[in-house]
Parts: structure tokens; C-alpha cells; sequence
């Protein structure tokens, strides 16, 4: 290891005992500061050029159980809040998750989100769109799938496929059963304004929606493919198509600059990760997502006096049983 990683190793080390003296006020401090910097919160001056597909540091092999320990921090962290949101029942929150091939949307969901109650999560990934879903507008099929009150909803994937995949093959527009007069110039920024006051609608009846965009480089990418042709297990994940869409990567970095640019806003905001590291991004992703979920305000239900004095009395006649 070089003296640069190395110092960096012992940095690391020196936050993460940091971290786990923290408060819980104190550590969502921390995430909210961490966070932040990946937050587009007001995308109209946005770039996708000025976000880095690395991370800021690099342990290398010495420093994974360090990054592990502070990944669990973070997910227990989450796991208690998400407790809290399922037991008040009132908000519900909404993450999407987007990214080109490989970039780590399942990897970052499992390990986010692996200390989470499964009773308040719901997943849904989505692939094409199916012709039931066809005989819709572009927002139903993931309408049908919004998260309950209490719950934490995950789109691996999402309405942004509609600008996205959508935009970069045109062609895909044609199939989509719209009236011909409706295929403008103005078609994709009309879905944005769409896609603003859908989650301004959400917004205001108590789901929060934030958006992960895991910021992978083609080079990165490369290399994971790679990875999933050489190694057995891995086949099942790549096929050609996913090669065939690298081709089309600066259409795709455009379309997913556009779409930041118009739908980020300061109630639902989008990160811009970088994922060519995955472990660093599962750890902003949680930072993330704790920021959130403090906002809101969270607490456990308050129980009445007449419960507390029903609760006592059970407890009583418990207590006077025979074994």
C-alpha cells in the first residue's frame, strides 16, 4: 500500500471509531453533511461533467472491513428510523433508483437496505413496458406500485425509463399508441413538467420521492461486463443487448443530464452518486436516505393515558398468573 493510501486508511479508521461514539443526532449530522454534496437540489444550472464517477478516497483491499463497519452504522441507523416510519404510518417514501448497465442498482438496494424490516419495504423493477401497460399514459404502470403510508417503495427503475431509453431510441415512441398530433418537439419537455407535478403531487399527500442517479463510468462499466462474461455465476446478468447499448453511451449521459436538469427539485431532489466504487456509493446512498427520513419528523405513535392504564392492568393479570 502507498504512504498516501495509507494515510488515508489511518483518516478512515480515525472517523469510523468517530462515528460509532456519535448520537443519533450527531451521526445524522454527519450523513446530512456527507450527502449533500452528491444533492442536486435546483438542477437548472446542472452539469453532469462537474460529478465524479469516483470516489474521494481509495483503501484499496486493507481498508474494506472499514467501509463495511461503516456501511452497518449507516444501515442501523436506517433501520431504526425506517422502524419509526412504519409504526407512524403516515409518510411514505419513495426512492428511484437509475443507472446505465452494471452500475450497481441491485448490489446498492441489497446492501442499503439489508437491515431494513422486510414488512416496511416494497421492491419493484421495471422492465419494458408490456402492452397492457401500453394501453396507459407513461406514469400508470408505476402508479400501481407507489409505496403504502409507513412504507420505504424501491423502483429499480422507473417513469424515468420514458425519458430516458425512450428519448435515446425515438423509434420506441412510435410504438406507444399516442395519437400522431401529439408527437411534438416539445414531447420530452412536457413529460418533465409531467413527471414535476407527479411528484409534487406525491409530495403533497406524503410521499417523499427521492432519485439516485449511480454515476458509472464507461470505463468502469467495461470492466464489469467483462467480469460477467469471465466468471460463470456473473452470465446470467449480461447479455448482448447491454454491450449494444454502450454504443449509444453519449446519448444517454445527454438524456440523463436533461432529465436531471428539469426534474430536480428541492422536495425531490436527485443524488448523483458515484459508482465506480460501490462500497463508497452504498454509504452516500444511506447517508442519503437518513437525511430524508429525519426531516420528516419522525416518533413513535403516543399512547393515551386510558391505554397506558389498560396496558398496566394486562400487565398486572399477567403477573398474578400461576405458572
Amino acid at each position: 500500500m502507498s504512504k498516501s493510501n495509507k494515510k488515508e486508511l489511518n483518516d478512515f479508521e480515525e472517523k469510523l471509531i468517530d462515528l460509532s461514539s456519535l448520537s443519533k443526532k450527531e451521526l445524522v449530522q454527519r450523513a446530512k453533511k456527507f450527502s449533500k454534496q452528491y444533492c442536486v437540489g435546483d438542477g437548472n444550472d446542472f452539469k453532469l461533467k462537474d460529478y465524479e464517477t469516483k470516489a474521494s478516497f481509495n483503501l484499496g483491499d486493507e481498508g474494506k472491513p472499514l467501509v463495511k463497519q461503516t456501511l452497518e452504522i449507516g444501515v442501523e441507523a436506517l433501520a431504526t428510523m425506517q422502524d419509526i416510519l412504519y409504526a407512524q404510518d403516515k409518510w411514505s417514501v419513495l426512492l428511484i433508483f437509475q443507472a446505465m448497465d452494471a452500475a450497481g442498482k441491485d448490489g446498492a438496494i441489497k446492501h442499503v437496505m439489508s437491515g431494513v424490516n422486510p414488512q416496511g419495504c416494497q421492491v419493484f423493477s421495471f422492465k419494458a413496458p408490456s402492452s397492457e401497460d401500453l394501453d396507459h399514459d407513461f406514469l400508470w404502470r408505476c402508479q400501481k406500485h407507489l409505496p403504502d403510508r409507513g412504507r420505504i417503495g424501491i423502483f429499480n427503475r422507473s417513469y424515468y425509463e420514458e425519458v430516458l431509453v425512450v428519448r435515446v431510441h425515438e423509434q420506441i415512441l412510435k410504438s406507444q399508441k399516442l395519437p400522431e398530433k401529439l408527437f411534438t418537439k416539445d414531447i420530452w419537455e412536457n413529460r418533465f413538467e409531467d413527471i414535476r407535478n407527479f411528484e409534487k403531487y406525491l409530495n403533497r399527500n406524503g410521499t417523499i420521492v427521492i432519485k439516485f442517479f449511480l454515476n458509472v463510468s464507461k470505463k468502469e462499466q467495461k470492466e464489469r461486463f467483462i467480469e460477467r462474461v469471465d466468471d460463470p455465476d456473473k452470465n446470467w446478468k449480461f447479455s448482448a443487448s447491454d454491450a449494444k447499448e454502450r454504443g449509444y453511451w453519449d446519448d444517454y449521459m445527454h438524456a440523463y443530464e436533461e432529465l436531471i436538469k428539469n426534474t430536480s427539485t428541492k422536495k425531490s431532489p436527485w443524488y448523483v452518486i458515484p459508482a465506480d466504487n460501490k462500497s463508497y456509493a452504498h454509504i452516500a446512498i444511506a447517508s442519503a436516505i437518513i437525511t430524508a427520513l429525519e426531516e420528516l419528523d419522525l416518533e413513535y405513535p403516543k399512547v393515551s393515558e386510558a391505554k397506558i392504564a389498560e396496558l398496566q392492568a394486562v400487565k398486572q393479570t399477567l403477573l398474578n398468573e400461576e405458572d
